[in-house]
């Protein structure tokens, strides 16, 4: 064996810049695909969380829902009052807030929060309770649309291939807006009734919670459920 028979030829200078070259594309696939990654994960598991529920986040400022609408009788769309107009139900402002509490609630240590958040001019920074990924787009309006009004309860809708989604509900999402519902009884339901469907009861909560999944599955099988398109460009576009 002569010596030097199998040594490794070196790369010429157009082999090298070949190499370079599939090097440089795989970083910036790598990237691409991290960045994605990255992306959808935080998307998905941001809030609301994924597996199973948690206790709803202690806000700036508590503010209980059973106050205000339980005792005050206050409308939900008082306080939301992009739902049923666009697709944001949009949080109020403390301009909104303070024109109650200016004269009410001398002493309670949250309306104090509130005042002093209002005299610095500072905006309050609530904590998100309910969200969907980043690259959803959930209508507040066209939902309440659809599930408000004069509609009879029914199991299942009595005539499949063309369902009557306006004069009617199915069980499982009257008793959500009305848990002593039954099948067969007509429900006038109003919009503010409607965020129950998603949200719960609401009302009832001095800290709010997520109660439902909302991720792509529930939204879907809601959709198939109540006779709503499913195709992608519904949700996504």
């Amino acid at each position: 064996m002569i010596p030097g028979d199998f040594q490794i030829k070196k790369p010429t200078g157009k082999q090298m810049a070949k190499f370079g070259a599939l090097g440089v594309v795989s970083l910036g696939m790598f990237v691409g695909v991290a960045i994605g990654l990255t992306w959808m994960i935080s998307a998905w598991l941001g809030r609301p969380v994924v597996f199973g529920y948690s206790e709803g986040p202690t806000q700036p400022i508590a503010f209980p829902h059973t106050t205000h609408v339980q005792e005050l009788g206050l409308n939900c769309l008082f306080c939301h009052r992009n739902v049923t107009e666009g697709a944001a139900a949009t949080i109020p402002s403390a301009g909104l807030c303070i024109a109650c509490h200016k004269v009410m609630g001398d002493g309670l240590e949250e309306v104090e929060k509130l005042r002093d958040y209002v005299a610095d001019n500072r905006p309050i920074d609530w904590v998100r309770v309910h969200r969907v990924p980043d690259h959803v787009r959930f209508v507040h309006e066209a939902h309440i649309r659809r599930f408000s009004g004069v509609k009879t309860v029914v199991e299942e809708w009595t005539n499949l291939k063309n369902p009557d989604v306006a004069n009617e509900i199915r069980f499982g999402e009257a008793l959500r807006i009305n848990p002593n519902a039954a099948v067969g009884q007509t429900l006038e339901i109003s919009e503010a009734q409607v965020c129950s469907v998603c949200h719960g009861n609401v009302g009832g909560m001095t800290k709010v919670e997520q109660v439902r999944p909302l991720k792509m599955g529930d939204c879907v099988d809601c959709h198939r459920d109540n006779a709503a398109p499913t195709d992608c460009t519904t949700c996504h576009f």
